[in-house]
């Protein structure tokens, strides 16, 4: 369907999924992915993001539970990406040393015996600002330098944001696929280190070093959901996608170590970015990118382009695709910044509100009924948000919740 016809919530269901399969890559298993977890509690001031509840909401929404893991709180980061970031920049000096990451802590590989050891390492990526400051935060630590490339549009604050963090950043004029081409191209040129979330022909190898390190996310959550007083499980995943990254690592990481598999994972991204949504569209078994100019609020998930390693694990597990309107997320940033009742309030952005968002609508408009229907939520559904990012653009955030900007039927243009 073209996407100006498109309803604000459009669902697509995975035709594809294998209910009987449980098969992951080897390296989102868990054998795999515990050197991960024990990398990032090595970082100095590790510890667990918070899972928090929300019974409030859910009262309001009619869903027996809503569960959101704030990342807002990583590493003062106020974003998820530096997982995938530190681990994989980390796995990478490992191996130039001719060492395995579990015999190096961060601390050491920031050490300037390290760095007199190692060498000079240029470490380059593409951003729309989170993976950006996080390649930034990791290279400036491990004493090495970072050069960062961001799409037309990207918020002032992101860049500068990653120039505090000690890196150069260069906006271009042309869009997030476009920067990641012109990472690639940078690093051929001047022998600089590529560390991008997304894979193409010939580099896969750093990709699933990354989508290792966002496992750690995963595994936190799912001892968090085990501590609770009713330890119940999710009965819904919502996970927003980009190139699907985090999505594939979550999904995979709960596929390969959960023992509920019931599950029901819902795959979200912007209408003018729904590359997910297309490739479930085709049913073809092949990624498929959306393309233009890919304009959103959600600047995160503002990628034409799928990760292939990610599309591999989301056709297989997955079971709805859904693209949504620009407002859906901004209102679940005002849901989660002005709570319900007594349920604490979640500084939540763009691209880390709109499972949120997407709950809320599904269940307080009629209008969605069908959608709601075909999704399973109901009086009994546990819905389990991942809220990616806090407020990394403050003048986006500020507009949206204090000014109410971008409500529905509204076109919000940066």
């Amino acid at each position: 369907m073209d996407k100006s016809k498109r309803p604000p919530i459009y669902v697509v269901k995975n035709k594809r999924k294998n209910n009987e399969s449980s098969y992951i890559p080897t390296y989102l298993t868990a054998k795999e992915t515990r050197f991960a977890k024990a990398f990032h509690q090595s970082l100095t001031n590790y510890e667990p993001t918070p899972l928090v509840t929300l019974p409030a909401l859910a009262r309001e929404l009619g869903v027996g539970q809503v569960l959101v893991k704030d990342e807002s709180k990583r590493f003062g980061l106020n974003a998820f990406k530096v997982l995938g970031a530190s681990y994989a920049m980390a796995r990478f000096l490992c191996e130039k040393l001719g060492k395995s990451t579990e015999e190096m802590t961060f601390e050491a590989l920031c050490s300037q015996e390290m760095r007199d050891r190692i060498g000079e390492v240029t470490f380059v990526t593409a951003t729309d600002g989170n993976h950006g400051r996080a390649v930034a935060w990791a290279a400036k630590a491990l004493r090495q330098h970072a050069v960062v490339y961001l799409p037309k549009g990207s918020a002032q604050q992101r860049v500068a944001a990653i120039r505090e963090a000690g890196a150069q950043a260069h906006v271009i004029d042309g869009n997030y696929d476009e920067a990641v081409r012109l990472s690639e191209q940078m690093a051929k040129e001047r022998g600089w280190q590529v560390v991008q979330d997304t894979a193409w022909e010939g580099y896969t190898t750093i990709p699933t070093w990354i989508m290792q390190g966002y496992t750690t996310m995963a595994a936190e959550a799912m001892e968090q959901l085990s501590a609770l007083i009713d330890s119940k499980q999710p009965t819904h995943l919502f996970l927003q996608a980009g190139v699907g990254s985090m999505a594939a690592a979550v999904l995979g990481h709960f596929v390969a170590t959960s023992a509920n598999k019931n599950v029901t994972t819902v795959i979200i991204e912007p209408h003018s970015a729904n590359c997910m949504v297309l490739s479930a569209e085709e049913n073809d078994g092949r990624p498929h990118a959306a393309t233009g100019e890919l304009g959103t609020i959600m600047a995160g998930l503002a990628c034409g382009e799928p990760n292939p390693l990610a599309w591999e694990i989301l056709q297989e597990h997955a079971d709805f695709f859904v693209s949504c309107a620009d407002y859906v997320a901004a209102n679940g940033m005002r849901v989660l910044a002005a709570p319900t009742g007594d349920d604490p309030s979640i500084v939540s952005g763009e691209s880390g509100a709109v499972g949120v968002g997407l709950l809320a609508a599904l269940m307080s408009k009629q209008i969605y009924h069908r959608q709601r229907e075909q999704l399973g939520l109901n009086e009994n559904s546990i819905v389990l948000c991942f809220s990616t990012e806090g407020d990394t653009d403050r003048d986006i955030y500020r507009r949206i919740i204090w000014e109410g900007v971008c409500r529905e039927a509204e076109d919000m243009t940066r």
